[in-house]
């Protein structure tokens, strides 16, 4: 056996410093999340080359005093805490002590501070760990930190970094979390000497989700505050229109820190469930204060990770409020019709004017080479004769063009809030929902479209209803309700079906006849491996097909405990089998009573499988393209 020997401290801070010093992102995180603690109002964060060359960051925080500064770069130094018990209530964002020795182990750093009451600053230089210089300078008060040569002494390190760019987007990752996470702060973010983000630090969270996701994020955002014994919550939630193919845009601070917590993202996701598509993630901004003796961050040294004392608790309230939030919102997507303006080609130009739209231009010529007495200037008769002729039918007569252009005619209508983008802010305030018992009576049902959509008018917009995705909502409720209120009603088949079942299938039959009997089924024995069904729920009794049956078996086998919720859920989701089709007339008698039974429902908004049951036009989007408003 080798003789066992103590570490030196160089070979320890750089031990230290792979459970800490990750990436460039790490050591912008721990100098960023320093100056807050400090007091900062403004923090500066300037990188090139992904991190690995130069970080700097300045802060106008308090500054560390002359005779601390050694101090401060000594391993589990720190002024956070004192003894074991302030673990459990600790409020600021690094307490360890690690960060300045273990970042200092692996770089070349060059730290300027100075506190207001002094009349210089100090400039100390520390390279591996070793210190090179100690001297008073002239400085503002603040903090400045200039990491330079990441990993230039642990090239195994250094070797493991991605590119520049994929660091870079790690760095400015880490800064949108910490601004979102303290919008009172202001934070500006510099690469490459290129400006990537500047938020004003005015404490408006939705200012600060502005600067950083954009338009059409911010206005797809629903307003989400509560409070219940294990913690008080607010922030935003988006709109399931929002959805996305990752987690990325799934934000949530416990107690002012960026976290990530597989407990939290399940909540989240089963708040969502049935509001969106399979395998897609919702946009969340949750701001969660949680007793600080009632949480553990000291799990891994990142601190990215935690853990609650009441695990079940903090998921059932979490993904109730959610849901709540969800269920008392509209959340009808609405198309923009401009929103791809920009990628479009131009339209060809004719005479100075954008040619007309297809089909209209093609059967304008048609029409042209038909009917020349009317159209045509070869049969002697004036324009102003032509013009009479084509206005002398039981419409009313279009305008004559005039030689210039004609203006875009102004809106004269009731003022609208418009945003700094020149919409009109889709406020919920000042727009009642659609599906409500007060706004039915103010519906104008036009018509159907393509044997599958309805078109609706109601205050200035035009909502367009699928009606298979509605009806199959309708029927996926009501078997659900059905289910909750031991109200199913049964359908006899004649003749009844007859199943060949594995052992394993009929062993899953016999164990949950109960349940199956409660959701409308009646099953039993017909002698071998054949099962015989006489009666189906009555909801299905049109698609009772063998395969929907083995498919709820095929599901049981992976329930376990959770299986008679899964027996009814997948039930319900069959429900789809039954709805009415697209391609499908509906008489208006029946458009109207899918509509009104839409209004009892609690999320009429989405299909089972999470596709939007309405989508909506905007009055003002239709006046922009057709150029009534500019």
């Amino acid at each position: 056996m080798r003789e066992i020997q103590v570490l030196d401290q160089k070979t320890i801070d750089k031990i230290a410093a792979g459970e800490v010093v990750e990436r460039p992102a790490s050591v912008v995180k721990e100098l960023v999340e320093n100056a807050m603690d400090a007091g900062a109002s403004a923090i500066t964060v300037e990188i090139r080359d992904g991190g690995s060359t130069l970080i700097r960051i300045t802060d106008n925080g308090s500054g560390i005093p002359k005779d601390q500064i050694r101090l401060a770069f000594l391993r589990h130094a720190t002024s956070k805490i004192r003894r074991v018990e302030d673990l459990a209530a600790i409020t600021s964002l690094g307490f360890r002590g690690e960060a300045l020795s273990s970042i200092a182990a692996v770089s070349q750093v060059e730290l300027i501070t100075k506190i207001p009451e002094s009349l210089t600053g100090v400039r100390y230089c520390i390279e591996g760990g070793t210190e090179r210089v100690f001297e008073e300078i002239g400085a503002p008060s603040g903090t400045t930190f200039l990491v330079r040569h990441l990993f230039y002494n642990t090239p195994a390190r250094a070797k493991f970094l991605k590119s520049p760019a994929a660091e870079g987007n790690a760095v400015a990752s880490v800064v949108e979390q910490l601004s979102l996470s303290h919008p009172e702060l202001s934070f500006k973010f510099i690469q490459n000497g290129q400006n990537r983000l500047y938020t004003s630090g005015n404490g408006n969270v939705k200012e600060a989700v502005y600067q950083i996701y954009g338009r059409d994020i911010t206005r797809e955002l629903i307003p989400l505050e509560g409070e219940n014994e294990l913690f008080r919550i607010r922030g935003y939630i988006g709109k399931p229109a929002l959805a996305r193919a990752n987690r990325n845009f799934e934000n949530y601070f416990v107690n002012g820190r960026y976290v990530k917590s597989k407990l939290l993202a399940k909540a989240i996701e089963d708040a969502y469930h049935g509001f969106m598509m399979q395998h897609r993630y919702p946009f969340t901004l949750l701001y969660l204060e949680v007793d600080g003796s009632k949480v553990d961050v000291n799990v891994h040294p990142s601190k990215m990770e935690l853990r609650f004392s009441n695990q079940e608790g903090m998921y059932h309230q979490l993904c109730l409020a959610i849901q709540n939030t969800l269920l008392g919102a509209e959340r009808i997507p609405e198309i923009h019709l401009e929103e791809n303006q920009k990628a479009a080609k131009p339209e060809p130009k004719t005479a100075g004017r954008p040619a007309p739209p297809e089909p209209f231009e093609t059967k304008r010529k048609i029409l042209l080479a038909e009917t020349p007495a009317v159209y045509g200037s070869g049969q002697g008769k004036s324009p102003e004769e032509q013009k009479k002729k084509m206005v002398s039918s039981s419409e009313p007569a279009p305008a004559v063009p005039a030689a210039a252009p004609e203006e875009p005619i102004k809106k004269e209508e009731a003022p609208q809030r418009v945003s700094g983008e020149g919409r009109p802010e889709q406020l919920e305030l000042f727009r009642e929902k659609l599906l409500t018992d007060t706004a039915r009576p103010s519906h104008r049902i036009l018509g159907q479209i393509f044997d599958t959509y309805w078109l609706v008018e109601y205050q200035n917009a035009l909502y367009i209803i699928d009606q298979h995705a509605a009806h199959e909502k309708v029927l996926y409720e009501r078997m659900m309700r059905e289910f909750q209120n031991k109200q199913v009603t049964s359908q006899m088949l004649c003749p009844p079906m007859v199943l060949s079942l594995s052992g394993s299938e009929a062993q899953l039959v016999e164990k949950y006849a109960d349940v199956f009997r409660e959701t409308g089924y009646e099953i039993e024995s017909f002698g071998g491996k054949e099962y015989k069904i006489s009666a189906v729920p009555a909801n299905l009794y049109q698609v009772a097909e063998k395969e929907l049956f083995t498919e709820i078996l095929d599901r049981l086998e992976e329930a376990g405990e959770g299986a008679p919720e899964v027996i009814r859920e997948r039930l319900a989701s069959m429900s789809c089998k039954a709805a009415v089709k697209g391609n499908q007339h509906l008489s208006r008698q029946e458009a109207e009573a899918l509509i009104d039974e839409l209004l009892t429902l609690e999320n009429p908004y989405n299909c089972p499988h999470g596709r939007p049951t309405i989508v909506s036009m905007s009055r003002y989007d239709l006046d922009r393209k057709f150029k009534r408003i500019v």
